[in-house]
């Protein structure tokens, strides 16, 4: 898989308990961060102009994981988000994926 760059985005908001940061530091650090993200991006890749529940569905994983770590790949730019669709799964209006 592509190495990315580093990622310029804080994992946990400013106003988050201090559980949160800790978490983020820990999963940023043990790589696990990187690793969802080379997830997110191979997915985008195989499935390219689904929105994220609809990548969870057809790649199995994590809806939630993958509306974490996409706008992660944004900042990367190793995906772009494009005009926004009705999501086959949810009927509501989404965010769709493309690799860059």
């Amino acid at each position: 898989m592509p190495r990315l760059r580093q990622v310029e985005t804080p994992a946990a908001r400013a106003t988050d308990p201090m559980t949160s940061h800790l978490a983020a530091e820990q999963i940023t650090a043990s790589g696990k961060r990187g690793q969802q993200q080379a997830q997110a991006i191979a997915a985008v890749r195989a499935f390219p102009g689904m929105t994220s529940f609809e990548l969870a569905m057809r790649t199995k994983l994590d809806r939630y994981m993958l509306a974490r770590r996409l706008p992660e790949c944004l900042t990367t730019g190793a995906v772009r988000k494009d005009e926004p669709r009705t999501c086959s799964i949810t009927g509501r209006l989404a965010t769709t994926w493309f690799p860059t």
